[in-house]
């Protein structure tokens, strides 16, 4: 080992030095090598410290920034453009802007309204607030959302898993006002939980729902959603209320014999073929792509017209009937600010907004990456609660942003958010004036129309590529599907997070490590499983611990050490007398250590010393080294024994091992 002199911690990452006592016989100017000491970061105030921590944490887009240097004028219109983003694009805005958003909010308009009265019966809510809920919060979205082609309304998995929660609670044939109240309850505090979360800078918290539970649950709710849509395809009178697949199959080929309508049937599977149909080729030609958009209005239309000519209600085909004209009316009262209802439907709304809120975010951040703009996750959350809020005042239900929406949305050519504007004055002119017209709407229409928009979230691609990538990703996929589908929505949903937290806290327990090697010809050190070719240095056992070493997975870091050495022991004595003499832990990857950590690498040390091994270790990060020297380890092992580089590290130990020429 060479002697290394002692400086005080100011001058550690400045200092360089030379080996000085190498071995007699390597005393050649071929093998001298220069070592740089690890440098130690100066010492931070402790409040300047936990301010850059929290700095980095909840404002690392440093949000103030563009109010630096500005005149107070400029910092107010800053920050009426921070809640309000229209007041900045708006200056810019022309009449060629204008007419790709009017085409777009057409087309987004001729997609919506069917959607609207099917997804409201989803939330078994009757049809009208479903269009309510694509009149108020798109308005709301416009003035204060950044994204340009997110189309907002009601969505199918929240308006499932909102009408499978308040169900739960209240019956909503029984007891329809009670039922209608706890929805605008929920919706209130789902709008309170996605503004709080964009208040309070937490929108990261979303993204602790995986992507391969998404794509699971997605999936899952999406088969949930078109079993359930059985009932009105078929025309089945007599129908289950639970939502797994044994259930809703056992009530439909209970009901073969009886319960099933012909003329209702065939209504259903034409329709659904002419949407495939028209779906396939907005598919094929991208020109086409009006075609998927406003077939679901066509359909509707045609539909409407066919059972109102031939009368075929009264053969027991299921209509609509009737939907209330006119706009939202207020829903203020009708929330339940106390009572037993209080506490119920905030835990509705909080699930149902962070399912509203994961759906949004994802769809706002690809049509964004699509169009090379950034929109502010905390800005759209703070604007998806508002809308929602105000929409639960208006007699809306939870809206988000919709994928099938936005996709036509973004094809049709919008430019900003007033295509919003536009859906929702159409949404509007029909409330006043056309929901009459929709009385003779078959039920069964409006279940192939939910059934066609369904099947796109079924995305059988990107299970394949989870299969590939990550066995663990696709565990979580699959947990997420069955039990939605086999189970119930909140369940897939619990499972989905529960195995997403899973993988998070067994990448933190248990990290992985590696034995390095060095490459021939260089002075690399790396993974001998990655680099077969890598060879081990006799004598010097080089370990990698690739994660941050804390309380939760310290003890397993040191135990795997141990292990480690332990069989690389016995297969040095089957081989020889060789022994290892050294441990090298090469720890670039360890971001951070606590204090159970050092715990963990004194008794690892202490340990090596009882079998005469030298513990030593390579390039520690500015925050580990500062713990270090802290905690007095690195007095304990030596300055002498913590190096730059695992090169240093061996040369130090064997010095014949220098970086070939």
């Amino acid at each position: 080992m060479p002697s290394m002199g002692h400086s005080t911690e100011d001058d550690l990452h400045t200092k360089e030095m030379d080996i000085r006592s190498l071995p007699s016989s390597h005393h050649h100017s071929q093998n001298m090598h220069r070592i740089h000491k690890v440098g130690v970061p100066p010492k931070q105030n402790f409040f300047k410290e936990f301010k850059d921590t929290v700095k980095e944490t909840f404002f690392s887009d440093e949000p103030l920034r563009p109010f630096k240097d500005q005149t107070k004028s400029r910092k107010f219109l800053l920050g009426i453009e921070t809640f309000f983003p229209i007041v900045e694009w708006v200056r810019s805005y022309n009449l060629s802007k204008l007419r790709g958003d009017i085409i777009a909010g057409l087309t987004i308009a001729s997609l919506c309204i069917p959607q609207d009265i099917g997804y409201a019966k989803l939330a078994n809510l009757d049809p009208q607030y479903g269009l309510y809920s694509s009149f108020v919060p798109p308005l709301i979205y416009a003035f204060m959302g950044s994204s340009r082609d997110i189309a907002i309304g009601p969505v199918a998995v929240v308006s499932l898993l909102l009408g499978t929660l308040l169900q739960n609670e209240i019956d909503s044939e029984t007891n329809p006002i009670e039922y209608r109240r706890l929805a605008f309850t929920a919706t209130f505090f789902a709008g309170i939980t996605e503004a709080t979360l964009g208040f309070l800078r937490l929108g990261f918290l979303v993204d602790f729902l995986s992507h391969a539970a998404i794509v699971g649950f997605m999936g899952g709710a999406a088969i949930t959603i078109a079993l359930q849509q059985l009932k009105g395809f078929l025309g089945i009178k007599d129908f289950t209320k639970k939502t797994d697949i044994v259930s809703v199959m056992r009530s439909v080929f209970s009901s073969v014999n009886h319960g099933w309508n012909w003329q209702t049937i065939l209504i259903g599977v034409t329709f659904l073929c002419f949407l495939l149909f028209a779906k396939f080729l907005g598919k094929r030609n991208k020109k086409l792509f009006w075609v998927p958009a406003i077939a679901p209005l066509i359909s509707v239309i045609l539909a409407t017209f066919f059972v109102f000519i031939t009368h075929a209600e009264k053969k027991g085909v299921a209509i609509v009937r009737h939907i209330d004209k006119g706009i939202n009316p207020s829903s203020v009262n009708d929330i339940y600010f106390h009572g037993e209802y209080l506490g119920k439907g905030f835990r509705i709304g909080v699930v149902a907004g962070m399912i509203a809120l994961t759906e949004a975010i994802a769809i706002g951040r690809t049509f964004a990456a699509m169009k090379d703009y950034q929109i502010d996750g905390n800005k759209e959350m703070v604007a998806l609660g508002a809308m929602n809020v105000v929409g639960s005042m208006t007699s809306c239900y939870v809206a988000t942003g919709s994928f099938s929406r936005s996709a036509v949305n973004f094809m049709a050519g919008c430019q900003t958010a007033v295509s919003n504007i536009v859906m929702s004055i159409v949404v509007l002119l029909t409330l006043l004036f056309i929901t009459p017209l929709f009385k003779y709407t078959p039920n069964a229409i409006l279940a192939a129309i939910i059934i066609n928009a369904v099947i796109n979230l079924i995305d059988i691609q990107a299970t394949i590529l989870i299969w590939k990538i990550d066995k663990f990703d696709f565990v979580a996929c699959m947990g997420a599907f069955f039990g939605v589908i086999f189970v119930s929505v909140e369940i897939g949903l619990l499972i989905a997070v529960g195995i997403s937290f899973a993988k998070i806290l067994l990448q933190v327990t248990r990290p992985r490590t590696a034995i390095l090697g060095k490459l021939p010809g260089t002075s690399v050190y790396r993974n001998i499983l990655q680099y077969p070719e890598a060879t081990k240095i006799p004598g010097i056992l080089i370990v990698r611990v690739d994660s941050a070493i804390y309380f939760s997975n310290s003890n397993y870091i040191k135990e795997r050490i141990l292990r480690w050495l332990t069989d690389e022991e016995e297969k040095i004595k089957a081989d020889g007398p060789q022994t290892i003499q050294f441990l090298i832990v090469e720890m670039s990857p360890v971001t951070d250590i606590d204090t159970s950590g050092i715990n963990a690498l004194e008794e690892l040390y202490n340990t090596l010393q009882k079998r005469d091994l030298q513990l030593i270790l390579a390039n520690p990060g500015p925050t580990v080294i500062d713990k270090l020297h802290a905690s007095k380890f690195a007095n304990l092992i030596g300055q002498d024994k913590i190096f730059l580089t695992v090169a240093d590290a061996v040369l130090s130990c064997n010095p014949k091992f220098a970086e070939e020429p």
